[in-house]
């Protein structure tokens, strides 16, 4: 009986407060505000539902109205023609177009030009602007939905970052990729990287505020511990790891069918097509089963806590960092079928076994009850306490239990709140600190949560607060934003690591 309930946990326990609820946060962009707001007061009028009149509402109220985007079935229960999906879909889908159309009349000067330039421009150059637009534009609600999203998340002065997240490197504030002082790290980092033995510690001081992209997947491999520091055994360290890990797929893949291992597969394999769904190289079939044989393998190799949902996420930035040591262009769309065979098993293998190190660190956090995360969500709620009182205060008024948010930002690393761009280059900073994972998380949880402050203190119910910070607006977000969001962290370990009694109450 133990075992079976074991083994059913996350089943029983996807409505339990901290659950993660569905979210359309950096890799899921949430609809335009202003309309999903008025659907929402419109829906509750018609659905007669009573409201607290601004009081706080409990967290089961609002877990009841709310699907949970981790159910088990929900694939299979999800029925996309009933009447509410249809509703949201038309009033939105027309409303976002009228606007779209308004604003674009007015912007347009010359008509007649814009319409003969596209109408000259072949076919194929329209394609090659992003095979995402293609994906996202099957029918015309989504086109409509794509459109108000490029215009809600532009900001003045600011270029127009794509809806589906860019991977590369890209400064939110359009400055030039490789600057002078760019190219003065690079030649540092490989000055570090060709020297007989790396400088560890020289290579985490130069990695901390940033890794130039042509000098990362090695940097990532001797950061994470995977590579050895001498160069000389790179080569060989490199092969009988990899040989290690397919071993593995040879020992052990093929139990996935056997009865105590497909609940465990069943479970990777209706969560892998979730991971990024907007980032067309993460929806290809051959990424997806290198992507269930790593979490498979992963799985049955640490049974003490088993797959658990949101490790999938955890996979990402290995596999996009490994393949762009073979990719020159942007990798959001590239076609995965062209590399050989022997680079795609590199990537592969390079991915678990980067992936494998960081989890040794967290494994707690996945482990039954997950009391890693519980621990880290409360020291989270300690440290905003002496932070900032107000924001503090202001979840206690409205019954917002930190669980209930900060659940996910441990469980995945923050990466369902920014962009696969951001998380690359926050794993950066993470590699290069001492428990950077699982201790300087925690700070950076910290400064990203005041970093929305005045939004927090503007919302006066307890649903709006935890809409609001599980659609925190951070597609738009590049470097600088990432870099400041660090360096708050930074300042908030310096004052609270070494001193506990400063937020102990």
């Amino acid at each position: 009986m133990a075992a079976e309930n074991s083994k059913q946990f996350w089943k029983r326990s996807a409505k339990l407060p901290g659950s993660i609820q569905p979210v359309y946060g950096a890799q899921h962009p949430p609809l335009d505000p202003r309309l999903t707001k008025n659907f929402i007061k419109e829906r509750s009028k018609v659905n007669s539902v009573p409201l607290k009149n601004k009081k706080a509402s409990s967290f089961h109220e609002f877990a009841r109205n709310t699907s949970d985007a981790w159910d088990i079935g929900d694939d299979e229960e999800e029925d996309f023609s009933s009447p509410p999906f249809q509703t949201l879909n038309s009033k939105v889908a027309l409303a976002t177009a009228a606007q779209v159309l308004e604003n674009h009349s007015k912007l347009r000067v010359k008509p007649e030009r814009s319409q003969s330039t596209s109408s000259d421009v072949p076919a194929s150059y329209k394609v090659i602007k992003s095979s995402s637009d293609a994906q996202l534009s099957r029918n015309s609600s989504d086109t409509c939905l794509r459109n108000s999203l490029h215009k809600q998340q532009s900001l003045p002065l600011r270029p127009i970052i794509p809806l589906v997240a860019r991977i590369s490197d890209q400064n939110a504030s359009g400055a030039p990729p490789m600057t002078v002082r760019e190219k003065t790290r690079l030649e540092k980092f490989r000055q570090l990287l060709s020297s007989h033995n790396t400088d560890l510690d020289e290579l985490r001081k130069w990695s901390w505020p940033g890794v130039p992209r042509e000098v990362r997947p090695v940097t990532w491999r001797l950061l994470s511990g995977y590579l050895p520091a001498n160069t000389e055994r790179r080569k060989l360290t490199l092969q009988r790891k990899r040989e290690e890990y397919f071993g593995f797929i040879e020992q052990y893949y093929d139990s996935r069918n056997e009865e105590h291992h497909q609940d465990t597969y069943r479970q990777i394999h209706i969560d892998i097509p979730r991971t990024n769904p907007l980032i067309p190289l993460f929806q290809q079939p051959l990424v997806q089963e290198i992507f269930e044989r790593i979490l498979f393998i992963w799985a049955i190799r640490h049974p003490a806590s088993g797959y658990v949902q949101g490790i999938n996420d955890l996979v990402t930035p290995f596999f996009v960092v490994f393949l762009s040591e073979y990719v020159e262009e942007d990798v959001e769309n590239f076609d995965v079928t062209n590399l050989s065979q022997d680079m795609l098993r590199s990537i592969e293998a390079d991915s678990f076994w980067c992936m494998s190190k960081l989890l040794d660190g967290i494994q707690d956090n996945y482990t039954f009850a997950q009391p890693g995360i519980q621990k880290k969500v409360k020291a989270l709620e300690e440290l905003v306490s002496r932070i900032d009182e107000q924001v503090h205060s202001h979840f206690r008024r409205y019954e917002v239990e930190y669980l209930q948010f900060a659940f996910r930002w441990m469980n995945n690393l923050l990466m369902r709140e920014l962009p696969l761009r951001c998380t690359i280059r926050l794993w950066d900073t993470y590699q290069s600190e001492p428990e950077g994972f699982s201790h300087f998380h925690l700070y950076v949880c910290a400064a990203f949560l005041i970093k929305w402050r005045k939004e927090i203190l503007d919302e006066e119910d307890f649903q709006g607060l935890l809409m609001l910070l599980q659609n925190l607006p951070t597609i738009h977000w590049g470097n600088e934003e990432i870099g400041l969001l660090l360096a708050e962290a930074y300042r908030l370990k310096y004052m609270f690591a070494d001193a506990p009694n400063h937020y102990r109450r």
